[in-house]
This record gives C-alpha cells, sequence and structure tokens, in this order.
C-alpha cells in the first residue's frame, strides 16, 4: 500500500510542477514589456505562503520528502514571480506588494514557524501546522471562484482556460485518491473542494463555451484568468501536495 501510494503522489507531483511553471510565460511576457499591466500579484504572493507553509509542514513530519520537493519549488517559483512584479510594477503597486510580502510571507510565516517551534512538541506541531495548511489551502479558494463569478457575468469562458482548468481538475483528482489510500483526513478536505471546483468550472464550460467572444484581446484575458485560477486551484493542489508523504496519517 505504500508504494502505490508513493507512486501516486510522484504523479501528484510531477503533476503540481507543470502547474506551477504554467504562469512562466505571463511574466515572461512582463519582462519583455518591462511592465505588470494589469496583473495583480497578491494570488502569486499568498501561494507563495502557502507552499512555503507546506515546505515546513514537509521537514517536520518523518518521510516528508515530496512533501518538502514539490512545495519548496512552489515556493521558489512563486518567489520568482513575485521579484519580477516587484521589479517591473508601477510604484504603488510595488509598495502594496512589498508590504504584503513583508505581512504574510516574512511576518505571518515567521510567526508560525517561531511558535511552532519554541512552544509545541511532537505531533502538536504536525497538527498545528498542518491546520494552518488546510485553513489558508481552503480561503485560496475565492480565486477559482471570483473567476466563475466573471463567467457567469460575462456569459464567456475566455477567463477561464479549459486546458488549465482540466489540469487543476486531474490534480485534485489524483491528490483525492492518495488521501483515499492512505486514509488521510486532513488532505481530503481540500483535495474534495479542487475536484468540485473543477466540476463546476467543466460544467460553466459548457454552458458558455459557444457564447460570442467579447472584443477584448483573448490572450490577455486567458492570462488574467490564469492568474485566479492557478493562484487559487494550484496553491490548494500544492497544498496537497504534501500527500507525497507515504504516511497513512498526514497530516
Amino acid at each position: 500500500m505504500a508504494s502505490i501510494s508513493f507512486i501516486i503522489g510522484v504523479i501528484g507531483n510531477i503533476i503540481s510542477f507543470f502547474v506551477f511553471t504554467s504562469p512562466i510565460k505571463t511574466f515572461w511576457e512582463v519582462v519583455k514589456k518591462k511592465s505588470t499591466g494589469d496583473y495583480e500579484v497578491f494570488p502569486y504572493i499568498t501561494t507563495c505562503l502557502g507552499t512555503s507553509l507546506w515546505t515546513f509542514y514537509g521537514l517536520l513530519k518523518p518521510g516528508g520528502l515530496l512533501v518538502v520537493t514539490v512545495n519548496g519549488a512552489g515556493a521558489f517559483f512563486q518567489f520568482i514571480y513575485v521579484t519580477i512584479f516587484l521589479i517591473y510594477a508601477p510604484k504603488d503597486k510595488k509598495v502594496r506588494a512589498a508590504k504584503l510580502v513583508g505581512l504574510l510571507n516574512f511576518g505571518f510565516l515567521g510567526a508560525v514557524i517561531a511558535v511552532t517551534l519554541l512552544a509545541m512538541h511532537g505531533k502538536l506541531r504536525l497538527t498545528f501546522v498542518g491546520l494552518i495548511c488546510v485553513g489558508m489551502t481552503t480561503i485560496v479558494y475565492g480565486s477559482p471562484l471570483s473567476v466563475m463569478k466573471t463567467v457567469i457575468k460575462t456569459r464567456s469562458v475566455e477567463y477561464m482556460p479549459f486546458l488549465l482548468s482540466f489540469s487543476l481538475f486531474l490534480n485534485a483528482s489524483i491528490w483525492l485518491i492518495y488521501a483515499a489510500v492512505v486514509r488521510d483526513y486532513y488532505m481530503t478536505i481540500p483535495s474534495v473542494l479542487g475536484v468540485v471546483l473543477g466540476i463546476v468550472q467543466f460544467i460553466l464550460y459548457a454552458i458558455y463555451s459557444k457564447q460570442p467572444k467579447s472584443t477584448k484581446s483573448t490572450d490577455e484575458m486567458q492570462a488574467k484568468g490564469s492568474d485566479n485560477v492557478v493562484k487559487g486551484d494550484l496553491e490548494m493542489q500544492v497544498g496537497n501536495s504534501k500527500g507525497g508523504d507515504c504516511q497513512c496519517n498526514h497530516n
């Protein structure tokens, strides 16, 4: 059973890695244009926080190597994306982003690490950090929900690229299977949410995919949609990548 869960966890790690790298095209355009345009950095900041928390969780948990590798890679990519934004964003956005990074990625993360290491011991550490990670992952679902709201409002799926939605749904499904195999209830919550959101996105796509497209640039709209969908759903998926830990009691 352990070998099966390990294989599933590796597959989930691979899928998560590809989803994490999906914004590279967007930020390459930012570098070439030397402008962030209308892109928002908040989803990337929260994803960086989430993956950093899961990396810390993996370091605390025995056998958590795959947790550390996938989330460590995720945190690295998000850090690069945020850094690029800070370099090319207008001054007002740059200041706001820097404040958020300081508050969340240094202040909050540092506080969690300090409290965990100084005030807690044994399994309590894993429970504390695990619950925070699950809570963080659940909150981030506001991003894909906002995208779905936009799809309904505009009656267009241009903000919700099908292939991206499919990859996120596949990722959530893989981790849900893993959760069932190892009976990891902490992991089940975000996995179920990811699968449900994926199904809803497919339904919306079926309803609105044949609607007339707006005059706005499809590439621009898809990029903006990808910002929200990836950073909402994907942060959850990476949180789920804790599944790489081949132990039954994941959190």
